[in-house]
């Protein structure tokens, strides 16, 4: 038992008891600290695959343009070829991001780098397909990765970061219960920070949010999904904001967001759509429209 709890410690030193990165030092320290001040008034920006809409989504150019735009955070996903590499892709076959065919797990990293990436308009490019190492030597000190899928490679992905000295930007989300999260980061020494996806109107999110709620040391943020705004939506994310915990909430598409989705904001729609995020306590944003986004906080006075 104690080794579950000093686990879940190690999970959560996301909570107020961790040391807090100084301001000091590399963007990404600046970053952390924001990550990490849940008092603060700066909603970091995390881009969706990066910026898909002129780069090919999870590509280098495509990471490489969000940071120069000054986004906070860089999702990504992470599939596992045949002989053990770990790759950015979303889907679990190249097909509709390369110019070859076949699920990931079936395909040599050789034969992979054989094809080429697709844009999101399907247009075949001359970049290929990274590794997650490529792409962790591109952001280090310089923005903060958070992985999607990929919770299953952790011990893989964690041996990249650890080699490469950059595990203390690397945030891992997923619907793990806290238990077995806490098992898994009890196994060592250092670990990437966690975030539970909480679904709260399926019955199996609401059992996921309880789950971590009874917990000591809260998440330093909590992802909230949601299809229509009802009191129970309103409640767990006030819940989570009065815990000291960030919320991330997505803006990508309208049924994780109750329509207050990225596209209605490109319409015109930003005070509708961002400035509703903000007033439920959003303090995480992930976007599709990064560029959008940042202008509309900037102008909100919730970035500098």
């Amino acid at each position: 038992m104690k080794r579950l709890l000093f686990g879940l410690g190690a999970l959560l030193w996301l909570g107020a008891c961790a040391p807090q990165p100084e301001p000091a030092g590399s963007h990404v320290d600046r970053i952390l600290a924001e990550l990490h001040d849940p008092t603060s008034k700066y909603v970091l920006v995390a881009s969706h695959r990066g910026d898909w809409r002129n780069w090919p989504e999870n590509s280098i150019p495509a990471i490489e343009s969000v940071i120069r735009m000054g986004v906070d955070i860089m999702e990504l996903d992470l599939k596992l070829t045949r002989d053990s590499v770990l790759v950015l892709c979303h889907d679990h076959t190249i097909d509709r991001t390369t110019s070859g065919k076949g699920r990931v797990c079936d395909i040599t990293y050789d034969s992979i780098q054989r094809c080429v990436l697709r844009t999101g308009h399907n247009v075949k490019t001359s970049w290929r397909m990274p590794t997650l190492r490529e792409a962790l030597a591109v952001c280090k000190d310089r923005i903060v990765v958070n992985i999607d899928q990929g919770y299953e490679y952790y011990d893989l992905a964690l041996a990249i970061a650890e080699e490469l000295g950059v595990t203390d930007q690397l945030l891992i989300k997923g619907k793990r219960p806290a238990e077995v999260v806490a098992a898994k980061f009890a196994e060592y020494p250092h670990n990437m920070m966690y975030m539970p996806i909480i679904d709260i109107l399926k019955p199996g999110g609401r059992e996921l949010f309880e789950s971590y709620r009874r917990q000591t040391v809260q998440p330093l943020a909590y992802e909230v999904c949601w299809d229509e705004f009802t009191p129970a939506v309103d409640s767990c994310m006030h819940r989570i904001v009065a815990g000291g915990s960030r919320l991330w909430v997505n803006s990508l598409w309208p049924s994780l967001c109750g329509g207050l989705d990225d596209d209605r904001a490109f319409s015109g729609e930003e005070d509708a759509v961002y400035g509703a995020l903000l007033d439920m306590g959003a303090s995480i944003i992930q976007t599709d429209r990064p560029q959008l986004l940042i202008d509309y906080l900037s102008a909100r006075g919730r970035r500098p």
